[in-house]
């Protein structure tokens, strides 16, 4: 069932505050609901604003900037990318979200596709899912052996501390959420049309093998984590929030100059929702 929203109809009509109430009560439309995702869309138009003065700004300074998307299926990696792309300028921004690889690619070095696919100067990529398959998805699909995958994190750390020296800039994100969340995206998803091409095989096992996927992100936490290259967890159920909050994380990282509309909104991320990943901590997924 469809959710009651206003129609353009009832904004031409009706011009005072008074008369929209009454159409929400005439209509079962939630004012809550509708006033937070108001509040959502003009935060979002401010960031993304923020988002295309860094651009510009990181295209001038020549700059590399590869910031990756990682979590769970169904975490929101793909969602917050089209917010943080939505607006940028094609020419100097790229989206990488590669398929499985080639029988070719697969007698290379793991880290060949992906090198070929780095920021150029003046260059932002967004990575759909990275290396880091190989840390997590698939040992747990039984898609790399065992041998592969301890070769794999002994050179994370050193691939990406050559990257940091020879000046890129990495942003390592982890999208949490809750594998009751989890599910109920999934449920979604094979409902929605628009949406049902994004569930795969590999989706059906998410619930499944929770606990193995649990086990193999503490170890990429664990052995991957550095100080030039640190994990930054989105810990949240909202899709909305990890959003909001992951875009405010990459502009703080940089000393752009800001825009003056940005005293609108926070730059700082909330400290709740982005969390830099520490090994005394206990992660829980939320």
């Amino acid at each position: 069932m469809d959710t009651p929203t206003y129609s353009l109809e009832d904004f031409q009509r009706v011009r005072t505050r008074s008369g929209l109430i009454k159409i929400a009560k005439e209509k079962g439309i939630s004012i809550s609901k509708t006033l937070k995702k108001q509040q959502y869309e003009e935060e979002l138009k401010l960031l993304q604003a923020e988002l295309v003065d860094l651009q510009h700004w990181v295209t001038e300074n020549k700059l590399r900037v590869a910031i990756l998307f990682e979590g769970r299926d169904a975490a929101g990696k793909g969602g917050s990318i089209k917010r943080f792309t939505e607006h940028l300028n094609p020419r100097s921004m790229r989206v990488v979200a590669l398929n499985k690889p080639t029988e070719i690619e697969k007698g290379q070095w793991y880290f060949r596709r992906y090198i070929k696919e780095l920021p150029n100067p003046g260059e932002i990529v967004f990575f759909d899912r990275s290396w880091y398959n190989r840390a997590v998805v698939e040992p747990v699909m039984g898609f790399c052996n065992d041998e592969q995958y301890k070769r794999f994190m002994i050179q994370v750390p050193e691939f990406e501390h050559m990257l940091y020296e020879d000046g890129v800039i990495l942003i390592k994100f982890w999208f949490s959420i809750s594998k009751e969340e989890q599910k109920k995206r999934f449920d979604s998803r094979i409902q929605n049309p628009l949406k049902v091409w994004k569930f795969s095989p590999v989706d059906m096992k998410g619930q499944e093998l929770w606990d193995r996927y649990t086990h193999f992100k503490e170890q990429m936490f664990s052995k991957t984590h550095t100080a030039f290259s640190p994990w930054i967890i989105v810990k949240t159920n909202s899709k909305k929030t990890a959003r909001l909050e992951s875009i405010r994380h990459v502009l703080s990282r940089f000393e752009y100059k800001r825009s003056s509309k940005i005293a609108e909104t926070r730059l700082l991320p909330d400290p709740n929702v982005i969390v830099r990943y520490f090994r005394s901590a206990e992660q829980i997924d939320i």
